[in-house]
């Protein structure tokens, strides 16, 4: 879930961010000078919405580490940090790519993530909960299915996705705005304050709505990581993982407001729309039933 949500949150920052750099420079406002130019204002939704996403990406690595406090370790110092920098070498070279960084952050939470700008330059970062509560072969399966989140290039499919809802969100909410604008409230010259207010909810509602298809994209790479990491560490140590989740997470359930951000989220209703976890034991059946084929 970190990965995501980090990544999200950066995404929104920085097109934030480049949305008042551009009102600023007068760039947005010269395209609707005159009434709106499609052509234009696609071109430039695009460059705002993919600008946003890959810098976010590019950012990634540096984002997650200052946001959790990972130590990466460059010099294991204990016999725990030597068996995980040892176990992610041998997983990545069975993956088929570069050695990522290896690091650990304090939480309590048993958690893990992948994070980076390609498959070559990853972070697969653990929390102190993790390596506390799971055992060896646990832990193993849950850096093999990091290990794989990298491999399968997920953050840089993610980037893509959320760089094409990006553009069209900017794109149809200033159309929107416009057409609201001139034939409801009649503005003939310029852009009234009905442009702005219209586009401004236009982009939150198009948003949430956007939102759902990058949820939906993650829950699938879960269930495909889980696989890798069935490949990479053995699919029991896989089930087992998800198994010491299941138990761990299901006796203390997140408020209603924060299920979404769950690693094991809510299992129906509008909210599963916004998870980026299906739910374990989801995951857990997926991988039994294709053990048993």
């Amino acid at each position: 879930m970190k990965r995501i949500f980090l990544f999200l949150v950066t995404n929104l920052a920085i097109m934030l961010v480049l949305s008042v750099t551009m009102r600023l420079l007068g760039v947005e406002p010269y395209l609707n000078a005159n009434g709106l130019n499609l052509g234009a204002l696609l071109a430039f939704a695009a460059i705002m919405g993919f600008g946003g996403s890959l810098i976010s990406l590019a950012m990634s690595k540096w984002t997650a580490k200052m946001s959790v406090g990972a130590q990466v370790i460059t010099s294991p110092q204990n016999a725990q940090e030597r068996w995980l920098v040892k176990t992610v070498a041998r997983q990545a070279q069975a993956a088929g790519i570069d050695m990522p960084e290896v690091a650990i952050y304090e939480s309590p939470d048993v958690n893990a993530f992948a994070t980076g700008m390609s498959k070559n330059s990853s972070l697969i970062a653990v929390s102190t909960g993790l390596l506390q509560n799971m055992t060896r072969e646990e832990a193993e399966a849950v850096l093999g299915h990091e290990v794989s989140h990298a491999a399968n290039g997920d953050m840089v499919t993610l980037a893509l996705i959320q760089g094409v809802v990006n553009t069209f969100v900017m794109f149809l909410s200033r159309v929107i705005g416009h057409l609201v604008d001139k034939i409801v409230f009649k503005t003939e010259k310029g852009q009234g304050p009905a442009f702005f207010v219209t586009m401004i909810v236009a982009e939150l509602v198009l948003g949430i709505l956007a939102s759902i298809i990058v949820m939906w994209f993650s829950r699938q790479r879960e269930f495909r990581a889980d696989q890798g990491g069935a490949r990479l560490a053995g699919r029991q140590g896989m089930i087992n993982a998800l198994k010491r989740l299941q138990s761990l997470h299901e006796p203390q359930p997140l408020p209603d407001k924060m299920a979404a951000f769950g690693i094991s989220g809510a299992r129906s209703g509008l909210t599963r729309l916004f998870m980026t976890h299906p739910p374990l034991e989801e995951r857990i059946a997926a991988l039994e039933a294709s053990s048993d084929r």
